[in-house]
């Protein structure tokens, strides 16, 4: 009987590829054997072999059935057991910042960085002017993450703070939430930020004692409207050492499909052209700022595709509807529990916009057939977002638009199933239950509005797709802190917090392949271990489905194959 089943499968399988004869017509590129392979797919979740052809993946199943499929050039891998799962997909990141954070001092406190006082964010901003190339060739320092929360004074550093390190150089160091920025003397001085300079809608300029001076520290548009200006214009060469960097980062983490996810228009103009010319390992999908751009010829012509050219395409548009939780910028409908200095008691944050005027955005990207993501993290800007979306139903009658709300931290209980009925996709952020839950617990929300930040149980309880990101460079791009967090829910300090919404495994890892190839629209062709879709595979030292839970952190990347090819290898 299990011969007669056998050949009919190789009749079967050999007539879908090619002719019937005595001989493989069609051999696979790659034979993966021997292997536990989870794909991620309900029919047929675990196998021990998978062929290539083409990149894409030609069939799964068991050793001795895909071994018929191996020609004289077909490369047989031997997995010895090893755990297979497909290529993972950052739902929400900023391809080009990974890139820029290599070649910028790392500010990041324990355990990824060195920076837990101001006095040793002063000591690596110094280090880095005497040893950085770039520094000297470019005539600015710039450090990424610093994280007042974690910082022994629970302050940012002040201009005064960087004037001590040089007031010769500007100097800028970006907060860890990316939202926030400390400026040093000569930076304000070059970005004609003054005394008589009014905060910009959307943002504020923090001032000193006297209300007027700034302060160096500027929130949210007040940030973004000058940091952009002090990044240095960097040669072809530069950037092509920059980008493989923040490459190197996402493929030895197993990510093959990652977001750049607030593109600007340089970066928009410059990321083909060096897909073209030099090639990316992993599958880039930018979101352009579409309220930064603010030119509609310039919006007019953007190609958008659901298809790669050179490993590069246009998705959709992004908007920025609040700021960061952490950094006390995002907008809640109920105060911080902690204000920021110089704020009233009632303080909640601030929208980015008025309604009139992300409505104006948002319709752009609906009259367009644009997918839209928005970035909203506190409940308030959830609130909007909903509004608006609603507010939009005429335009998006009998549309699959997959508006997604980027990370959605404190989204509450109320809002989920309104997020569900409108087709609002969640794209969540639980990594924030380690980096910043004992923060978000004891000085912005309080222990019960932050048992629920990334309310993954309660989209369960929905049969609700999401999926979960690294937000990167704001984190590194690390998948097993991704899986870890969402499963483990564990803080710094290692409390759990909301236990409710503790995922298993499973969903952790479809909220990292499937579920997030589904946001991107790209469900047919990546995200599970199925014939026709790429071949785009992670090999694992450990199996993450049967692995104890709390070692979840600790497994390794051992390779990463983006379309059959192997595109990072680990070297111990």
């Amino acid at each position: 009987m299990k011969t007669t089943v056998y050949n009919l499968f190789k009749c079967c399988l050999i007539m879908g590829l090619a002719a019937c004869s005595d001989e493989t017509l069609n051999p696979a590129d790659t034979l993966y054997i021997r292997g536990n392979i989870i794909t991620v797919d309900n029919d047929k979740p675990l196998v021990e072999a998978l062929a290539t052809k083409d990149g894409l993946i030609l069939a799964v199943g068991a050793t001795d059935e895909l071994l018929i499929l191996k020609g004289p050039l077909t490369k047989v891998i031997d997995l010895r057991g090893q755990t297979v799962v497909p290529g993972f997909i950052d739902a929400h990141s900023h391809f080009a910042g990974v890139g820029t954070q290599a070649m910028v001092a790392n500010l990041l406190p324990a355990p990824d960085g060195p920076v837990n006082t101001i006095a040793e964010l002063q000591a690596e901003i110094r280090h880095h002017i005497e040893t950085s190339p770039i520094v000297k060739k470019y005539n600015v320092a710039i450090g990424f993450n610093y994280d007042d929360s974690q910082l022994a004074e629970k302050r940012h550093p002040d201009r005064h703070d960087l004037d001590a390190v040089s007031t010769e150089i500007p100097i800028v160091v970006m907060h860890q939430s990316g939202h926030l920025g400390a400026y040093n003397s000569k930076a304000l001085e070059l970005m004609g930020i003054s005394a008589a300079t009014p905060d910009p809608s959307g943002g504020v300029i923090e001032r000193q004692t006297d209300g007027k001076t700034p302060s160096g520290v500027m929130q949210e548009n007040a940030h973004f409207m000058i940091f952009f200006k002090l990044i240095p214009d960097f040669t072809r060469p530069d950037l092509m050492e920059l980008y493989k960097a923040g490459e190197y980062a996402y493929l030895s983490n197993g990510f093959t499909t990652v977001q750049e996810g607030k593109t600007d228009l340089n970066t928009l103009r410059l990321l083909p052209e060096l897909a073209a010319s030099m090639g990316f390992d992993v599958d880039i999908i930018s979101y352009p700022d579409v309220a930064g751009i603010a030119d509609d010829a310039v919006l007019a012509e953007l190609p958008f595709s659901s298809g790669y050219v050179n490993g590069f395409r246009i998705g959709g548009i992004k908007l920025t509807f609040d700021g960061s939780p952490q950094g006390k910028t995002a907008w809640f409908t109920e105060p911080y529990l902690k204000v920021p200095e110089g704020q009233p008691s009632k303080y909640s944050g601030y929208p980015a916009f008025s309604d009139e005027n992300a409505l104006k955005w948002m319709s752009l990207a609906f009259d367009n057939h644009w997918q839209l993501l928005v970035h909203a993290n506190g409940d308030a800007a959830i609130d909007q977002l909903i509004r608006l979306v609603e507010q939009s139903g005429g335009q998006l009658e009998g549309k699959d638009h997959r508006t997604v709300m980027i990370h959605g931290q404190f989204t509450r209980q109320d809002q989920v199933k309104r997020l569900q009925d409108l087709g609002v996709f969640p794209a969540l952020y639980p990594m924030h239950t380690f980096y910043w839950g004992d923060w978000h617990r004891d000085s912005v929300a309080g222990p019960e509005r932050a048992q629920h930040i990334s309310p993954t149980g309660w989209m369960i309880d929905e049969d609700m797709m999401f999926s979960i990101h690294s937000d990167a460079p704001v984190t590194f791009p690390n998948s097993m802190r991704l899986l870890d967090s969402a499963v483990n829910r564990t803080t710094r300090s290692g409390r759990v917090l909301g236990l409710e919404h503790r995922i298993s495994p499973q969903n952790a890892l479809k909220a990292l392949t499937i579920w997030a190839a589904y946001q991107h629209f790209e469900e047919s062709i990546k995200g599970s271990l199925v014939a026709g879709k790429q071949a785009d595979l992670v090999i694992l030292d450990q199996d993450p489905l049967t692995v104890e839970p709390l070692e979840l952190k600790n497994i390794k990347v051992m390779a990463t194959i983006n379309n059959d090819k192997t595109v990072f290898t680990r070297i111990d």
